[in-house]
């Protein structure tokens, strides 16, 4: 999902695509993300492991925090008459950057929680 973000991005970034078809395949993923991310972090919290729900706890915040702040009248977290102003592109382009560097870093660790747990069995 990050990259399909960072290609579309990218590609309105270029003028491959126009905004309001950029956006409205970018908006269709938020709420899945929103909850997907959620649902991760409160099952790290029940099976108590905590390091793992701490890392996960900021992220699932700033997705919930981001959709909730939607300005009403807008078609959703990429609003295309917006996205051009103020460095939104470039700064939606960051956010997705980050969320892949942290989604890989989380992939490798739940990949290695894995690994010791068949390991110790």
């Amino acid at each position: 999902m990050m990259m399909g973000t960072i290609i579309t991005l990218s590609d309105l970034e270029c003028d491959y695509i126009n905004a309001r078809s950029c956006c409205s395949k970018l908006n269709k993923w938020v709420v899945p993300e929103v909850i997907g991310h959620a649902v991760v972090t409160v099952l790290m919290l029940i099976s108590l492991h905590w390091f793992i729900f701490l890392l996960n706890l900021p992220v699932a915040t700033w997705n919930i925090y981001r959709y909730i702040m939607v300005p009403s009248g807008n078609m959703g977290v990429f609003d295309p008459t917006e996205i051009h102003n103020r460095g939104q592109l470039k700064s939606h382009m960051k956010e997705a950057m980050i969320k892949l560097g942290f989604h890989l870093l989380c992939f490798f660790m739940y990949l290695y929680s894995m690994i010791l747990a068949l390991i110790n069995d």
